[in-house]
């Protein structure tokens, strides 16, 4: 491949990764599972690594999250807020070893001791405390800047307003994760169910939407959690290992995960993986992973970063849970531009801790290409244990009793006819209620006019 070749498909990964950012980070609607994001990521890592000429410090390797285009106050992280390299499956992770190894020349016969934690999936933020007080909550935005949501952290029950430590110390800046319970996600949605407003979509996107509110009130009344991890800036402690570090965190008086682990060497560390792998579905918060860090802190400064990773610490992805279904109907969603998008309904199955009963099956296209039929077994899981999705059809199950799916010529809301434009099917009738629905829910919505309730 020449640079030119190299330069296009970069632009184009680039592209992908800043839209898949910002639905994520900003807009709380992630359409990209993690498989495709990370598929992208490696991408353009391999390309800007064979050709480093074509490195811009826009590129989305050079940083964390996606731009912050909110109305909070911007406040810049004194220590960046970095993101950890992904591995998945053993041969990844003996791989990070490897590198790990070779960078600081260790012998094979030194044992490495590792601390394994879950890897909890929420809301990164920073919260600073200054002679034991709280001064400051700032989200982890694009790992360089964050913004100031002090006033909403400040109603999380389980976040201190003075730490434990004595003396207090002159800075004590603690990062972690803000999530939502499962337990707690299902009891507020009822609540919101019984009086009539939208329900919440999931406890991920519920945790960075609750952070985001304007009004503190709003965070105040949402069953948040904050578990700490790491420390940023701190002075006036003494921390000489990662562990040490948690301790130091729970001594504070914030809440550190006890499902955390001393792991002498990468044996032990693949044990407490294979181990948690069974048991994390019983957890009652969502989690992907497992987070490996060396555990002594001069071997970590000693192995430093590489781009926006520290090579000391990698996050050990677990590959989606798969469950069979059935396939009870497939039928259309008219979008506010007349998109007809094909959503399969099956039989409610549980998958990664919640009841799933139908996934989108995105266009014609894609629904030609997965080839499903109404009546077919289908392995089914949740893309970034979230977003459920149709992984393939179980075709050697097929009875010969299945039906194709024909996409409607006649729009089902106004009965115009349907045009097809590439992979979509659209109804272009701009008068079309289903339409004018969708338009009205997407004006009243939280991005937009944040209206609690409206009557359609």
């Amino acid at each position: 491949m020449n640079p030119e070749v190299a330069q296009t498909e970069i632009v184009v990964l680039k592209a992908e990764i800043e839209k898949a950012n910002r639905e994520y980070y900003i807009q709380d609607a992630p359409s990209l599972s993690d498989d495709q994001y990370d598929a992208f990521m490696r991408r353009l890592i391999e390309l800007e690594t064979e050709f480093p000429e074509l490195i811009t410090p826009d590129s989305p390797t050079q940083k964390v999250g996606a731009p912050l285009e909110s109305d909070f106050e911007k406040v810049a992280h004194r220590v960046p807020m970095l993101s950890l390299k992904d591995v998945r499956g053993e041969e990844e992770l003996l791989d990070w070893e490897k590198s790990l190894r070779r960078h600081v020349a260790l012998p094979e016969d030194v044992v490495v001791e590792y601390i394994c934690e879950p890897k909890i999936d929420g809301l990164s933020a920073a919260i600073v405390y200054e002679n034991g007080a709280l001064v400051r909550g700032v989200t982890r935005g694009n790992g360089q800047i964050g913004e100031d949501v002090t006033a909403n952290i400040k109603t999380i029950r389980s976040v201190p307003h003075k730490l434990s430590l004595s003396p207090a110390p002159p800075v004590f800046e603690a990062r972690g994760e803000i999530y939502m319970l499962r337990s707690e996600f299902d009891k507020y949605n009822a609540k919101l169910a019984e009086q009539g407003k939208p329900l919440l979509a999931n406890p991920r996107n519920a945790s960075s939407g609750s952070v985001r509110q304007k009004d503190p009130k709003a965070t105040a009344s949402r069953p948040l959690t904050f578990s700490a991890y790491s420390l940023g800036v701190y002075e006036g402690v003494q921390v000489k290992t990662q562990w040490q570090l948690l301790e130091t965190l729970e001594e504070a008086g914030l809440r550190v995960n006890p499902l955390r682990r001393k792991c002498n060497g990468l044996d032990e560390v693949r044990a407490f993986i294979t181990e948690f792998e069974k048991t994390r579905a019983e957890l009652d918060y969502a989690t992907d992973g497992v987070v490996v860090k060396v555990n002594d802190f001069a071997l970590q400064n000693e192995l430093g970063y590489i781009g926006r990773n520290p090579r000391w610490a990698c996050a050990f992805k677990f590959p989606p849970e798969e469950v069979v279904t059935t396939v009870k109907n497939i039928d259309v969603n008219i979008g506010r531009t007349g998109v007809l998008t094909p959503m399969a309904f099956f039989e409610p199955v549980e998958v990664a801790g919640t009841t799933v009963s139908k996934a989108t099956l995105n266009n014609a296209e894609v629904l030609a290409k997965k080839d499903v039929r109404i009546g077919d077994k289908v392995v089914i899981r949740k893309a970034g244990e979230i977003i459920p999705e149709v992984v393939r059809v179980l075709v050697e199950a097929r009875t010969g009793d299945e039906k194709p799916y024909v996409f409607p010529k006649n729009c089902p809301s106004c009965g115009s006819h349907t045009v097809v434009d590439g992979p979509r099917v659209l109804c272009e009738n701009s008068a079309c209620p289903a339409q004018l629905e969708r338009l009205i829910e997407h004006f009243v919505g939280r991005d937009k006019m944040n209206i609690d309730r409206v009557g359609i």
